[in-house]
């Protein structure tokens, strides 16, 4: 079953943003360690851990959030979006995690796909 594991909250400025969804939700947020500028949540206790839920900078894809569907083979999965009409916008590998490609629907909505795979560089 395809599921999405990630969604983003944009900010101006994430830590300040951070410090609030501690306080107002009592959520774990922390800078996430990889290649950009991330910061992970946790919702609470049961969240699923390997979900990628986080803050970023406002001014990152435009200003629009993006959410994430995990799929097995993202080549299957960006043959079947072809075939509905979708449009890559690009495909990038997240060293040490997986692979992540931006999409847009036939509705204008972006939106991410994201295959597992430790070796990806």
């Amino acid at each position: 079953m395809h599921r999405f594991v990630q969604y983003e909250l944009l900010a101006e400025d994430p830590a300040r943003a951070a410090r609030f969804y501690r306080q107002v939700f009592g959520w774990r947020v922390e800078k996430w360690a990889g290649p950009w500028n991330s910061w992970m949540i946790t919702t609470g206790p049961g969240a699923d851990e390997k979900a990628g839920s986080g803050l970023s900078p406002r001014r990152s894809l435009e200003g629009r959030p993006v959410n994430t569907v995990e799929v097995g083979s993202l080549e299957e999965a960006e043959s079947r979006i072809k075939a509905a009409g979708g449009q890559v916008l690009e495909t990038f590998p997240v060293a040490g995690v997986g692979w992540y490609a931006l999409w847009v629907d036939t509705e204008g909505n972006r939106f991410g796909l994201y295959q597992a795979d430790p070796e990806a560089r």
